[in-house]
């Protein structure tokens, strides 16, 4: 038995001709029983009075929706085949595809599990964090409702900590790359002799055995029963809680029977758990700051015409003057592209992001244009923000809460500036100040 491959297709469900191992070497192992084959797709006929359908089925993503899926008259069978576009992004599956999973015992990991943070918990974390911590231990699916900078990541260490020591191997996923890359460095440093991988779009090939996965929800769908404990960041976040496939990624990546545990600061109603843990303050015990209205009468119509509105030019001009990074954060790409001066500009096809932000938190830059793909997940001491056009339907209460949530993260930065710019208020914009008054209440 070749023990790299047991490692590397240990809980994953993986197209053949992507593995990373020579033919004769696969081919040997399926022989042996050691490798289970699963065609890509699955099309049964169905009779329905005098009519036949054909329903098909992807086995890597589980997407039965139809119109994800098309035929074609295929070189490799020579036959007519149906591949699923909805996972396309991650190598065409298709009815001749073949799908490989590790069919008899798993790798497991061999490392000693070492816990170096140094920090410490307030009560109400720590009572937060011990609530988490039972359910975990009693596989009871756990949602932790906390508001942004009350030190989520910090609340799941122990319980993290106390999976990998009893031989568990766990994932936390995200629906954003941004959320995984910030994780990343933050985990490494706090279980330095754990072997942990970052999976997401453009990731480098990670081919050992992972006891700790950070992987967006995405990259779920190359996972089958491979986890104990699986928590998932930002469960409220866009694709996720719009997509019933990534939903079911990250039941299948899950072993059998094993709950699922969630971490949000805007949870859904569908959100549905067995035990709640709620956070209404920052770890650093200050007041979340509360957004300010201030209207901006026909700010698109200005900046189709190359005019900077005067408030915002005057909003940019303060920030560069004193020093103070900033975030503005505008509904549309063209209109983030088409968005005069030099301000460097981020959205989610910009491959550049991560070197973007970090150069902002640096000083580097002095502040960045934005989407919404930077409401989660990004932490820039002493941020302040503005949302231009704060009215759009792009800024849900959740995302206006999200954004809200990047100011006033440091206690030593505890404050800070929140601007929704718009031209007339929402009922969203109306519904996430109430909402961050009340938790500066409790």
């Amino acid at each position: 038995m070749n023990e790299q491959l047991q490692q590397f297709l240990t809980g994953r469900i993986w197209l053949r001709e992507h593995t990373p191992f020579p033919r004769e070497v696969i081919d040997a192992h399926i022989n042996s029983g050691h490798i289970h084959l699963k065609p890509g797709i699955i099309t049964k006929t169905e009779s329905v009075l005098f009519w036949q359908s054909k329903k098909s089925v992807c086995n890597r993503c589980h997407n039965t929706n139809q119109s994800f899926f098309h035929t074609f008259n295929c070189a490799r069978c020579s036959k007519s085949c149906t591949y699923c576009r909805h996972c396309i992004r991650m190598g065409r599956v298709s009815s001749c595809s073949e799908l490989l999973l590790w069919a008899k015992q798993h790798a497991r990991g061999a490392n000693a599990h070492v816990f170096t943070w140094s920090g410490e918990l307030t009560l109400l974390q720590q009572k937060a964090s011990e609530e988490l911590l039972a359910s975990v231990e009693e596989n009871q699916s756990h949602l932790l409702n906390a508001v942004c900078g009350a030190g989520k990541t910090e609340l799941l260490f122990p319980a993290i900590f106390a999976s990998l020591q009893a031989g568990k191997r766990v994932c936390v996923a995200a629906p954003r790359t941004d959320v995984i890359l910030e994780l990343f460095p933050r985990f490494r440093k706090v279980f330095p002799n754990t072997t942990i991988h970052a999976l997401y779009g453009g990731a480098p090939d990670q081919q050992e055995f992972a006891e700790l996965v950070l992987a967006t929800t995405h990259q779920l769908y190359r996972f089958e029963h491979a986890f104990d404990v699986v928590f998932v960041d930002e469960a409220d976040a866009f694709p996720y809680y719009a997509d019933e496939t990534l939903q079911a990624a990250v039941s299948k990546a899950a072993k059998q029977h094993a709950a699922i545990h969630y971490v949000t600061a805007t949870p859904t109603k569908s959100l549905k758990t067995t035990n709640q843990s709620i956070l209404t303050r920052r770890y650093h015990g200050h007041d979340l700051p509360v957004p300010k209205f201030d209207s901006l009468w026909g700010y698109s119509r200005q900046l189709k015409i190359g005019k900077i509105p005067h408030k915002l030019q005057k909003w940019i001009n303060e920030k560069i003057e004193t020093d103070t990074p900033f975030l503005i954060f505008l509904p549309t790409i063209e209109m983030l592209e088409n968005f005069p001066g030099e301000l460097p500009r981020v959205h989610a096809e910009h491959q550049d992001r991560k070197e973007l932000v970090m150069q902002l938190r640096e000083k580097k830059i002095p502040g960045l244009l934005t989407t919404t793909i930077l409401e989660r997940g990004v932490t820039i001491e002493n941020v302040h923000v503005a949302v231009v056009g704060a009215e759009q339907p792009i800024f849900t209460f959740s995302a206006l809460i999200q954004i809200s949530g990047r100011v006033g993260r440091s206690a030593q930065y505890p404050g800070g500036d929140i601007t929704f710019f718009h031209h007339g208020i929402s009922r969203e914009m109306d519904k996430a100040q109430d909402a961050i008054k009340g938790w500066n209440r409790s």
